[in-house]
C-alpha cells in the first residue's frame, strides 16, 4: 500500500486513530497514537517521541526519536470503541536525522535478513506460539488459577477456552492473518494457535501482533493471557517453536536435496549446525527470562539437549519428515516471552554462520535424549543448554557472531538489563526457601 491508498481505506472504514507501534528491546510493544489530523505527518513518518523513556534506546540529552511507518503493515482492528474504529502501523525507529537508530529491533533483524538476501536466500519461519489463560480477580488483577483442567485436544465441555480461541482466531483472520490451527494444549488454561509461515519480518510482526490480539480478545473474556514461560510448577510450560528455512529466488527450498544424506542440502545441515553451534548463547536472546529457565528442565518435553533428529522431539532441533517445498527445521527452544525480532535475527545469523563455515551436523540423534545416561550423551557429544540465565549471558558475552548480529547497542543495553534482572532475583528470598530453611536450620 502507498500512502494515498492506506489514507482512502481509512476514510472508507472511518478509522478516527492510528496507532503507531513499535518495540523495545524486551519486546514489549510501544505505541504513539495520534488522530485524524495527524494522518498526513504519521505516514510521512514525522511523528517523533521520547526514547529516553523506553528502556534500552537513549540516554535523556539524545531523546528525540522518529518513528518510520512501514505501509505494508497497516491493519484496522476489528473491535469498535466508543471513538471509532483504530489503524495500526508497525513502525522502524530512526534518529532525528533520519539515520537507523541501532537500539531498534526491527532494523536489527532487517539487517540480518538482508545478509541473507545477498547470498539469495530468503528465510521463512512458522512459529508455535503457547500461551496460559488465567481467571481474574473481582479487581480485575490476574490471578494463579487457570480458567480449566484441560489436557492436549481437549475440547468442550473440559476445555474452557474454546469460545476465546475462537474469537482470537476471528480477530486474526480479519487482520489479514491465515490460521492453520487452533488447540488445547497439554497444561491446564494451556492454548496454542498456529498461523502460516511467512518471510521473517512479517512473521515478527505477525507474532508481536498475535500477542497483542490474544491478550485484548482474553481481557474482553474475562480471562488473563500470558506468554510467561512456566507460571505453573510442575505442568508443561509455554514454548515456541519455530519453523525454519531457506528458500532461493525462484521460491525454490534451498534446504531440500533428495541426493543428499536425509534428503537435506549441504545448505540445510550447514544451517542446523550453525543453530546447535550457537544455541547456548543465542538462548538469552529466545529464552530471555528468569522464568525462561524453569521450562528448560528435564522431564516436560523441553528441549535442554543441543542435538538433533528427524524422529523424536527430545533434542533442540527437530527436522519433520515432510521434504520438498516443506523442507524445513524446527528449533524447539524459543520460548514466547522473547522479542521475536530479535530472535529470528540470531536463529538466522546462527545458521547463516554455520553454513558459511562449511559445519556440519552430524547424523541426527533419533533416540530418546532423555532416557540416555549421561556416559551416553558425552559419547555423542550432546552438550546440555545453560541452567539459568546468568550462564546463557555469559556465553551470550563471548559469542561474537551473535553480538554482530544485535549490533554493539542492543548487545550491550540487553546483556546489562539482564544482568540487573538476574542479581534482582537472586537477592529475593522466595517462599521456598523459607519451607526449607526456617525450621530446619
Amino acid at each position: 500500500m502507498d500512502k494515498n491508498e492506506v489514507l482512502e481505506r481509512c476514510k472508507a472504514e472511518k478509522v478516527h486513530f492510528l496507532r503507531l507501534t513499535f518495540t523495545d528491546i524486551d519486546g514489549i510493544i510501544k505505541n504513539v497514537e495520534v488522530p485524524e489530523s495527524q494522518f498526513d505527518k504519521a505516514l510521512d513518518g514525522q511523528i517523533m517521541f521520547d526514547g529516553s523513556s523506553i528502556e534500552g534506546f537513549t540516554r535523556i540529552e539524545e531523546s528525540d526519536m522518529l518513528l518510520k511507518p512501514d505501509l505494508a503493515t497497516f491493519r484496522v482492528y476489528p473491535w469498535e470503541t466508543p471513538h471509532g474504529r483504530v489503524g495500526r502501523l508497525i513502525c522502524d525507529v530512526f534518529n532525528p536525522d533520519e539515520s537507523p537508530f541501532p537500539g531498534c529491533p526491527r532494523l536489527a533483524l532487517k539487517k540480518v535478513v538482508e545478509r541473507a538476501a545477498r547470498q539469495g536466500w530468503t528465510m521463512m519461519a512458522g512459529p508455535e506460539a503457547e500461551f496460559f489463560l488465567f481467571q481474574r480477580n473481582p479487581d480485575g488483577s490476574p490471578n494463579h488459577q487457570t480458567h480449566d483442567v484441560g489436557g492436549y485436544f481437549d475440547l468442550t465441555p473440559v476445555d474452557l477456552g474454546e469460545d476465546a480461541r475462537r474469537d482470537i482466531v476471528l480477530a486474526l483472520e480479519r487482520m489479514g492473518f491465515e490460521v492453520e490451527a487452533a488447540h488445547h494444549e497439554v497444561a491446564p488454561g494451556q492454548h496454542e494457535i498456529d498461523f502460516k509461515y511467512a518471510d521473517a519480518l512479517t512473521t515478527a510482526d505477525n507474532i508481536v501482533t498475535f500477542k497483542f490480539v490474544v491478550k485484548k480478545v482474553a481481557q474482553d473474556h474475562g480471562l488473563h493471557a500470558t506468554f510467561m514461560p512456566k507460571p505453573i510448577f510442575g505442568v508443561n510450560g509455554s514454548g515456541m517453536h519455530t519453523h525454519q528455512s531457506l528458500f532461493d529466488r525462484s521460491g525454490g527450498n534451498v534446504f531440500y536435496d533428495p541426493a543428499a544424506p536425509w534428503e537435506l542440502s549441504t545448505v540445510a545441515r550447514g544451517y542446523i549446525a550453525g543453530i546447535l553451534d550457537h544455541a547456548r548463547a543465542f538462548v538469552a536472546i529466545t529464552n530471555p527470562l528468569v522464568n525462561s529457565y524453569k521450562r528448560l528442565v528435564p522431564g516436560y518435553e523441553a528441549p535442554v539437549n543441543v542435538a538433533w533428529s528427524e524422529k523424536n522431539r527430545s533434542p533442540l532441533v527437530r527436522v519433520p519428515a515432510r521434504r520438498g517445498l516443506g523442507t524445513r527445521c524446527e528449533v524447539r527452544v524459543p520460548d514466547p516471552s522473547c522479542n521475536p525480532y530479535l530472535a529470528l535475527a540470531v536463529m538466522l545469523a546462527a545458521g547463516l554462520d554455520g553454513v558459511a563455515r562449511g559445519l556440519e551436523s552430524g547424523p541426527p540423534v533419533n533416540h530418546n535424549i532423555f532416557e540416555m545416561s549421561e556416559r551416553e550423551k558425552r559419547r555423542l557429544k550432546i552438550k546440555q543448554l545453560p541452567a539459568n540465565l546468568a550462564e546463557a549471558l555469559d556465553n551470550l558475552e563471548r559469542d561474537k557472531v551473535m553480538r554482530a548480529a544485535l549490533g554493539e547497542h542492543i548487545f550491550s543495553n540487553f546483556v546489562r538489563n539482564k544482568r540487573e534482572e538476574w542479581h534482582r532475583y537472586i537477592s529475593v528470598v522466595h517462599e521456598w526457601e523459607r519451607e526449607q530453611y526456617l525450621v530446619a536450620f
